[in-house]
């Protein structure tokens, strides 16, 4: 098809994949992962289908990406035929191009897996990979509003991911690989070692990860000063400021967990929900809330030997041309899902200054959706001019294979 709107744009995450057409004004987001239940063990969920799940404790998820690479493309194939399917976005990926991304220097093995399963078993017209970090810049260039070229751009792109967290440099709107870092925190290892507190602590939920993952998102915050928040131990003020009282739920009545509001916070009006929620089971958390994203600062915390995000961001810089420096810390780009925590882009800028040299400006760029924001910039590259010039089309491929590539990187 000629009509660049048909395009597929698919940010394929280790957690959740967006997905649309570049035609499309907003993506379709999906997991990434096949889930089952141990309540309805002969079902597996795919995608949004989760929602039909009547019992998600003991959920777990059967994963297409490892260590943040793409190993097992059974699960993935599986998930793919659902996200393509009538049931899932509807749409055919059958003689369409589709811009589809994929993890920081990738290994090429798993580079010609994906594309050989595009052409041989989806059919599509044409293939350009990306990385989600190429397509945020892309789409910070063009909402930019300024006369800047992709190619004069220069940023940081920090992208807190899943299974990790890079930084990626861009100068002149390349991507600086020898200045790329990786820190092996992400989603994942903070929903893990959440479980191992709160199991430790509370209540064994080791083999609760949806659950947890929920209870993460729901409570945790960075904090500020964190041997300040630390006094929760000795001082019943700040203790009293930062202890929840997390509701869990049940499956039958309540979904998701909430917390609950204390007597003092609660109206007259509150007082049935508070006779309501009496059955249920709870578990007052602490530090919990904030030591957990703490490693995303402190990897050292649980034993990972590596700096945290603000040191990786300084280290990048040190790679890169000296004449960028100014531009790269005025424009340090924050996306990926575990940068939702409240106080994460305050905390990371104050780190990030008192690293940089004085006479450097630090801003930080954090945009209102942090998940799909790489998938808008794949829509943007989709619809440009050039598009069809970067395609490695079906007949390259066919008369030549992967290796005719130009998009290999």
């Amino acid at each position: 098809m000629d009509d660049s709107g048909s395009t597929v744009v698919l940010d394929n995450g280790a957690y959740t994949a967006k997905l649309g057409l570049a035609s499309h004004d907003d993506p379709q987001v999906s997991l990434n992962c096949i889930m089952k239940a141990k309540a309805e063990r002969r079902r597996a969920f795919i995608g949004n289908q989760i929602d039909e799940c009547r019992d998600a404790s003991g959920l777990f998820y059967i994963l297409c990406f490892q260590k943040g690479y793409l190993l097992n493309w059974d699960i993935q194939k599986t998930v793919w035929d659902y996200f393509f399917s009538n049931e899932g976005s509807g749409i055919n990926l059958e003689d369409r191009n589709i811009l589809v991304t994929e993890p920081q220097l990738n290994f090429a093995s798993i580079q010609e897996t994906m594309v050989e399963i595009l052409f041989e078993e989806y059919h599509c017209s044409g293939i350009h990979k990306s990385t989600t970090a190429e397509l945020a810049a892309y789409n910070y260039c063009a909402d930019s509003g300024e006369e800047t070229s992709m190619q004069a751009l220069n940023c940081i792109v920090v992208d807190v991911g899943y299974s990790f967290t890079h930084i990626v440099p861009f100068v002149r709107g390349k991507r600086v690989l020898k200045g790329i870092r990786r820190i092996e925190v992400g989603g994942k290892a903070l929903t893990n070692h959440m479980k191992e507190i709160i199991s430790y602590r509370h209540i064994n939920l080791m083999d609760e990860s949806y659950v947890v993952n929920q209870i993460k998102e729901d409570v945790c915050f960075v904090s500020q000063n964190f041997a300040d928040d630390m006094k929760v131990h000795t001082d019943a003020k700040k203790r009293s400021e930062i202890t929840v009282e997390y509701m869990l739920p049940d499956f039958t009545t309540v979904k998701r967990g909430y917390i609950r509001k204390s007597p003092s916070k609660k109206s007259g009006g509150d007082a049935e929900e508070e006779e309501d929620d009496s059955d249920q089971q709870s578990m007052r958390l602490c530090n919990e809330r904030f030591t957990v994203p703490e490693l995303l600062f402190n990897p050292s915390d649980v034993g990972i030997q590596q700096v945290g995000i603000p040191e990786a961001v300084i280290d990048a810089l040190k790679d890169c041309p000296p004449y960028a420096h100014h531009e790269l810390l005025r424009n340090i780009l924050v996306i990926g899902g575990s940068s939702l925590f409240p106080g994460f882009v305050p905390r990371l800028k104050k780190e990030i200054r008192a690293l940089a040299p004085d006479d450097l400006e630090v801003s930080l760029i954090f945009p209102d959706d942090p998940i799909t924001y790489g998938w808008y910039g794949g829509k943007e590259m989709a619809s440009s001019d050039g598009f069809k010039e970067i395609l490695f089309t079906r007949d390259e491929y066919e008369e030549n294979g992967y290796t005719a590539s130009s998009n290999g990187r």
